[in-house]
C-alpha cells in the first residue's frame, strides 16, 4: 500500500501539514496545555495549502448548504467521543467529487443534484420521508449543524481527481470526501483521503479492487462488479433454464481502464461458475473515436450474448458502430455504466435502445414498492425534469449513509466519523434502494446491497430479474436492426 501511494504523486508536504494540524488540535481539544496560537506555528501553517491548485486551469468549486436532523432509523449509536454532542463553528463541509465536464458530464450533473438533494432533505425538516435524519432540520447530534457540500470538476481524469482531492483537504478543510462515479478516479482520489486519514465515500464506482486494497478510511455503500457480475451471468443461466433462451457462450466488450479489466475478470469467473463460456474478449480504448475493428471482432466471435462495459459515449458508439455493420447477438446484457444512463437512450434512439439490458442497484418501478423511493424521485424529478436512476440513486444513499454517520459520531473529527460508519446498520426501510440495507464489512463495502437486471422496454428502464421482483417479463431476443422504426 506505502508503494502504490508513492506512485500516484501525492502532495506529501501538503498532507504531512495537514495531518500535524490536525493531531495537534486534537490535543487541544482533549485539554492539552498549549496555546492555540503556538499549536498552529507548531504545525507549519504555510505548509498546509500546498499542493491544493486547481488542475488545468480548473474553475472555483461552488458550495451548496443543505442538512436535516432526525436521528437515523436503524444505525445503533456511535461511541461517545472528546467532542461528542457539540456544534461545529460553520457547516459542516464536504468535499464532492464528480465528472461535471467531459465525456461523463451528462452522469455527473445527475449525480450532483441527487447528493444536493440528499444534502437539502438533511438540512430541513421532511417529516413525511422515512429515512434517517429526514424528520428534523440539520444533524442533531451537532446542536442542528447544517451540511454544505464543496464540489469539484474531476474531469473524468484520474490526475485532476487526485488534484482535486488534494485541493479539497488542504484548501476547503472539508472533514470527508465524496465521488468520484469513475473508478479509476476514484481510486487516485481515494489514495489521497487515505493518506490523510479523513472518510472517503463512495456510491457509485464498481471495480472490486478499491474495497481490496486495505485502506482503512474508504467506504462503499453500491454493489461492486464481483456482485454484478453474478446478477448478470445468473440472469443469463436463468433465461436458458426457465425461459428458454437459447445462450451459453459470451463475448466481452470492455474499456481499458480500472473499470472495463476488472469488470472482465469479474464476468469471466462467474461465466465460468453458471455454466456460460467466454468465447473472446475485446479490449478497446476508452473515449474512443471508433469502434469498427472491434466490432467486427466481436462479430467474429459469434456469442450469443455481448456483455459490454462502457461509459455513456462509447456505449452509444458501440451501438451504432453494431447497426451499421449488422452485428446483433440474441442478448446484450451491459455492466451499468453508459447504458444506464437515460443519455445512452437518446443518444442512439429509442427503437435501437429497445431489448438492451444492463445490471442496476435502482430502476425507477422500485418507485411502485417503496413510498420513500416515490417520495424521493419526485423530489429529484422536480429539480432535474427527469426521473432518477441507477447512479444518481446510488450517490444519494450514500451522502444519507455519510450524513447518518456524522451525526451518530457527534463529532466533525475523522476518527468518530469512521468509527461510526463502521457502526452502520441500517434496514431496508432505511434506503430507496432495493436492498437489505447497509452493514460494512472489515473491508468496508456494504455486504447487504444487491444488484438487479433492468430492460429497455418502451424506452424506459423496466426490472426483468430476478424473476420474483420483475415488473415485466424480459425481452427476447432482440430484434433485428432492420427491422426497428426509427
Amino acid at each position: 500500500m506505502d508503494h502504490e501511494r508513492a506512485t500516484q504523486g501525492i502532495g506529501d508536504k501538503a498532507l504531512d501539514g495537514r495531518l500535524s494540524r490536525r493531531r495537534l488540535l486534537r490535543l487541544f481539544a482533549a485539554g492539552a496545555a498549549v496555546p492555540a496560537m503556538s499549536l498552529l506555528a507548531a504545525c507549519g501553517e504555510a505548509s498546509v495549502g500546498e499542493s491544493g491548485g486547481s488542475s488545468g486551469g480548473q474553475a472555483a468549486p461552488t458550495a451548496t448548504t443543505a442538512g436535516s436532523g432526525a436521528s437515523s432509523g436503524g444505525s445503533p449509536a456511535a461511541s461517545p467521543t472528546s467532542q461528542g454532542g457539540t456544534s461545529p463553528s460553520g457547516p459542516v463541509r464536504i468535499g464532492v467529487i464528480l465528472p461535471l465536464s467531459g465525456v461523463a458530464a451528462s452522469v455527473g450533473a445527475d449525480e450532483k443534484v441527487a447528493v444536493e438533494l440528499a444534502v437539502k432533505i438533511v438540512n430541513e425538516e421532511t417529516p413525511d420521508l422515512a429515512l434517517p435524519l429526514a424528520a428534523t432540520a440539520g444533524l442533531p447530534n451537532l446542536g442542528g449543524a447544517t451540511v454544505e457540500l464543496v464540489f469539484a470538476d474531476s474531469q473524468g481524469k484520474a490526475e485532476v481527481g487526485q488534484s482535486e482531492a488534494e485541493r479539497l483537504i488542504n484548501q476547503e478543510n472539508v472533514i470527508a470526501l465524496f465521488g468520484c462515479y469513475q473508478s479509476a478516479v476514484t481510486k487516485t482520489a481515494s489514495a489521497v483521503a487515505e493518506r490523510a486519514g479523513i472518510p472517503f465515500m463512495n456510491g457509485d464506482s464498481s471495480s472490486p479492487a478499491l474495497t481490496e486494497s486495505g485502506y482503512q478510511w474508504f467506504f462503499r455503500t453500491s454493489p461492486h462488479d464481483g456482485d454484478f457480475s453474478k446478477a448478470i451471468m445468473a440472469f443469463i443461466r436463468a433465461m436458458a433454464d426457465e425461459k428458454g433462451a437459447d445462450v451459453s457462450t459470451v463475448s466481452l466488450l470492455y474499456e481499458d481502464t480500472d473499470f472495463g479489466v476488472n469488470s472482465a475478470k469479474a464476468l469471466t469467473d462467474e461465466a465460468e461458475a453458471h455454466g456460460l463460456q467466454i468465447v473472446g474478449e475485446v479490449k478497446y480504448k476508452a473515449n474512443t473515436t471508433a469502434l469498427t475493428s472491434e466490432v467486427q471482432a466481436l462479430r467474429s466471435q459469434g456469442a450469443d450474448v455481448l456483455c459490454p462495459a462502457s461509459y455513456t459515449n462509447d456505449a452509444i458508439l458501440t451501438i451504432e458502430t453494431a447497426r451499421q455493420q449488422g452485428y446483433l447477438p440474441k442478448m446484450i446484457v451491459a455492466q451499468d455504466a453508459g447504458y444506464t444512463d437515460p443519455a445512452f437512450i437518446e443518444g442512439v434512439g429509442a427503437a435501437f435502445a429497445e431489448g438492451i439490458a444492463s445490471r442496476s442497484a435502482f430502476s425507477i418501478d422500485i418507485t411502485e414498492i417503496k413510498p420513500a423511493a416515490a417520495k424521493v424521485n419526485e423530489m429529484y424529478r422536480e429539480i432535474a425534469g427527469k426521473d432518477m436512476y441507477d447512479g444518481p440513486a446510488r450517490c444519494f444513499t450514500a451522502m444519507i449513509v455519510l450524513l447518518d454517520a456524522i451525526n451518530r459520531a457527534g463529532s466533525t473529527e475523522p476518527d468518530a466519523i469512521r468509527e461510526a460508519l463502521e457502526a452502520t446498520d441500517l434496514g431496508a426501510d432505511d434506503t430507496i434502494m432495493p436492498w437489505q440495507g447497509v452493514r460494512f464489512d472489515e473491508k468496508h463495502q456494504n455486504i447487504l446491497g444487491g444488484g438487479i437486471i433492468v430492460q429497455i422496454q418502451n424506452g424506459e428502464y423496466r426490472t426483468v430479474y430476478p424473476f420474483e421482483v420483475a415488473t415485466v417479463e424480459p425481452s427476447y431476443p432482440l430484434q433485428p436492426w432492420d427491422q426497428r422504426g426509427a
